[in-house]
């Protein structure tokens, strides 16, 4: 089985598992995550949400909605300058 096969057969339980594993960062048998366990939760997490879930509900969303009467994320009027 691919791995693409393997998220599309998760189940949103064991989705909120990985979720919360990584929130916490332990196993429900308390286990700690090892940095590599968290990074590939992590991952399919992510792989997930983009298969299963609405945008406004996956992981890193940012909602860049205008509130009314005001400006948010205007743009930079000068460049960005890398320095040493």
């Amino acid at each position: 089985m691919d791995y693409q096969q393997t998220i599309d057969d998760m189940s949103p339980e064991i989705y909120q598992r990985l979720v919360r594993a990584v929130e916490i960062g332990k196993w429900p048998d308390n286990k700690p995550l090892t940095s590599e366990q968290r990074v590939h939760a992590m991952c399919a997490i992510i792989a997930w949400g983009e298969r299963h879930l609405p945008a406004q509900q996956r992981v890193g969303y940012i909602d860049k909605q205008k509130k009314a009467g005001e400006l948010c994320d205007a743009p930079q009027e000068t460049p960005l300058k890398w320095s040493e």
